[in-house]
């Protein structure tokens, strides 16, 4: 019996830049920040209201010197400990964002409100992903799927969303605004609800915005995947 072109498409889905496979290159702390800068500024947010104003910018940069502060070995990286851990209550404080050392972050990481942003400290999220505001990256409280999620490269996660266990979102996809996501989520979906569902293959190519994002060999090889398997809404 021939399958169903949807069914093959949606095998093809799961099997290209499924996130379970994310791999982050790693970049001195100063270079990370270089690059998350640029993230706002591709987006049209001017330089001074990014060191100035933007909250997410602030938070993504002390969560960057954290990390090569506990990566630090001998008495330079021991002293650094406690202020990197000054700092990231700080901008908790101030900011509402909760970005823990152990939490391991791509390039290009844009955080663009403020408030009740938190990830869990086993999270791993890809390149130039984009969250907006009240987003929770979470463990699940117990059971088989007891874990933190993995988010692929170029994911928007969309406003007051939840996305909790040991599952991976992949590479382009998007979580709607209010979304509760306990489930893996392929590349290029667009889910959204409580609990989250596959409404579109159209991808996250319309809201997310980075520098080269036009000659990226990864990223026009899935826009190329949308275009030749021309899925429509589940």
């Amino acid at each position: 019996m021939r399958r169903a072109p949807r069914q093959r498409a949606h095998e093809a889905w799961i099997q290209i830049g499924d996130g379970a496979r994310l791999e982050l290159h790693h970049v001195p702390w100063w270079e990370h920040i270089r690059r998350d800068f640029r993230r706002y500024r591709v987006t049209g947010d001017p330089a001074l209201r990014t060191i100035f104003l933007s909250q997410g910018f602030w938070a993504s940069c002390v969560y960057r010197a954290s990390r090569a502060a506990l990566e630090r070995g001998g008495l330079a990286g021991w002293l650094a400990r406690p202020f990197a851990a000054v700092a990231q209550k700080t901008v908790e404080i101030l900011t509402g964002i909760s970005i823990p050392p152990r939490c391991e972050i791509g390039d290009g990481i844009y955080i663009g409100h403020y408030g009740s942003i938190i990830l869990a400290p086993q999270a791993r999220v890809g390149h130039n992903c984009s969250l907006a505001q009240n987003v929770t990256i979470g463990v699940a409280p117990s059971g088989e799927g007891r874990g933190a999620p993995t988010v692929g490269n170029r994911v928007f996660i969309g406003a007051h969303s939840v996305i909790v266990g040991r599952i991976t979102i992949g590479d382009d996809a998007v979580v709607c605004a209010g979304s509760v996501v306990n489930k893996s989520v392929p590349a290029r979906a667009v889910v959204m609800g409580n609990p989250a569902r596959v409404v579109s293959y159209d991808g996250s190519f319309d809201y997310v915005f980075y520098d080269g994002m036009d000659v990226d060999p990864a990223r026009r090889a899935s826009l190329d995947k949308v275009r030749s398997l021309n899925v429509g809404p589940a």
